[in-house]
């Protein structure tokens, strides 16, 4: 799963980030975009090392200070993506909902100062991950693993390290979840009572949604209960539960893109225009088939009209 999400996600994320910074207009959406853009790609780059990590049959051979970077850096991303997510659900519903306060709300200033707003809260926010000690040796399997395995006394100790997880899932997830849901509900119900097409919007709200619930909101649930201790005491179930759920996390690189498509109408008309002359440029006739057959044909069309008519041979002939 996370070759997948990297052999997709590297390539278009880097397209889309491409796209996004050089070829479209600096509306507020676009900023949304170009952060969570910024965020995808990012998170492509610690999934090398996760997939060595799972390769090598869980042994992090990188050392401690590199397991607590990768964790801090993977789960950033991913409530990073959360967050900007929200942010660009409500600059939708604010542009469509309450479209006379979307001049004062809606200002390329404010949305730099969100996004900075929200990188500085995710920094702080995986702290902890990079305080708690990540790495623990298995002896009996003779393996070293990266935040798979961890005492009951580790870090800051069992009666407070569920809290921090309760308010990481519920400020991450649950909330910016809740937002996302209330924003493309009442735009949807907007578009509909104007009988507006609102075709592209429902295919971003089932997107949304979609990603939602098969990629953050089984890793954060069983995260939460996880670190809760509401489990039974066989925990092998639980543990590939886990990693499968948090590699499905993942696969929210690749579907972002398409999320740029529906919100960004220059971003829209790109990709199309992309599409559009590259079929140009399968079904156009080779360069020798125009010089020998078509303009001696156009040529003697052309001769048998006035001068008027030839001077266009010569402008067809210096186009081709």
């Amino acid at each position: 799963i996370y070759t997948i999400a990297m052999l997709v996600g590297l390539p278009a994320n880097g397209l889309s980030l491409w796209i996004l910074f050089t070829r479209t207009k600096r509306l507020t959406s676009t900023i949304f975009l170009i952060n969570l853009a910024v965020a995808d790609l990012l998170f492509t780059y610690t999934l090398p090392f996760k997939i060595s990590y799972h390769f090598w049959g869980n042994d992090w051979c990188l050392g401690e200070y590199a397991c607590r970077i990768l964790v801090a850096a993977f789960y950033g991303n991913i409530y990073c993506s959360v967050l900007l997510l929200m942010c660009i659900s409500v600059d939708r519903y604010i542009a469509l909902v309450h479209p006379l306060f979307a001049k004062t709300l809606r200002s390329k200033g404010l949305s730099i100062k969100i996004c900075l707003a929200v990188w500085i809260i995710i920094i702080i926010a995986m702290i902890p991950f990079t305080v708690i000690h990540q790495t623990y040796s298995l002896e009996a399997l003779n393996i070293t693993t990266c935040h798979d395995v961890q005492p009951r006394n580790a870090g800051f100790g069992s009666p407070s390290l569920p809290y921090y997880f309760v308010i990481l899932v519920v400020l991450g997830f649950l909330l910016p979840f809740s937002v996302i849901t209330f924003c493309y509900i009442s735009v949807l119900r907007i578009l509909m009572s104007h009988k507006e097409k609102y075709n592209r919007a429902i295919r971003l709200t089932v997107l949304v949604l979609v990603m939602f619930t098969v990629c953050f909101a089984p890793s954060n649930v069983i995260l939460l209960i996880h670190n809760l201790e509401l489990l039974s005491v066989n925990h092998d179930g639980l543990y590939t539960s886990y990693m499968v759920c948090l590699a499905l996390s993942s696969l929210n690189t690749c579907i972002d893109p398409f999320i740029y498509y529906y919100v960004s109408v220059d971003f829209r008309s790109h990709v199309k225009n992309s599409l559009w002359f590259s079929k140009l440029s399968v079904f156009k006739p080779p360069m020798p088939l125009l010089k020998e057959v078509w303009l001696p044909f156009l040529d003697a069309q052309l001769s048998k009209q006035d001068t008027k008519n030839n001077s266009a041979s010569l402008v067809l002939e210096n186009t081709f």
